[in-house]
């Protein structure tokens, strides 16, 4: 090896190790800092995490809100078409792109909760799941007939949160 290459050699050994020793006094002048617990920078909604009601308490819970918030009204749950509208023997057509298919009362989503007033049904709340429950054939069957009955009918997505200030201001829009 020529003497230039071993001089550089050296020369890199000797940086290496002044910045060692750079680095460790530095460490030792440092007062000593007391270690913090790892943050967890999740959103507020994942650390509460809440798990899923099931359909009966949804039901529950909506049946409870009715019946404090709407005490004039008699409540009647799991109520099927046929119930308010008789069998029919009308039928519809619900889509355009198929005129030749029609569809009956009896084959309609019964509706979650009725609203009566001296024996007259006054609203309809429905509840589902997901965002395309309500685009089924046997949901558009109910809305269609209440629709053709004339009475209010409003739609809540199990998913969603719901809380119970939004629930009544929806249903007082409902019945007025």
């Amino acid at each position: 090896m020529d003497f230039g290459k071993l001089l550089l050699k050296i020369v890199g050994v000797a940086k290496d190790a002044a910045q060692d020793y750079i680095e460790k006094s530095q460490n030792e002048n440092r007062p000593a800092q007391q270690s913090r617990p790892a943050q967890n920078y999740a959103s507020p909604a994942a650390e509460r995490v809440e798990r899923e009601k099931t359909d009966s308490e949804w039901n529950a819970y909506f049946k409870e809100i009715l019946l404090s918030e709407f005490p004039s009204y008699t409540i009647r749950e799991n109520v099927k078409v046929t119930d308010l509208v008789g069998f029919a023997n009308d039928e519809f057509k619900l889509y355009k792109t198929r005129p030749t298919q029609a569809y009956k009362a009896e084959w309609g989503q019964p509706y979650t909760f009725v609203l009566e007033n001296g024996g007259k049904a006054i609203g309809v709340v429905m509840l589902g799941k997901g965002h395309s429950h309500d685009s089924g054939v046997k949901y558009l069957i109910a809305r269609m007939y209440a629709k053709k009955l004339g009475i209010p009918y409003i739609n809540f997505y199990t998913q969603m949160p719901n809380e119970r200030d939004y629930v009544i201001g929806r249903i007082h829009k409902l019945l007025n």
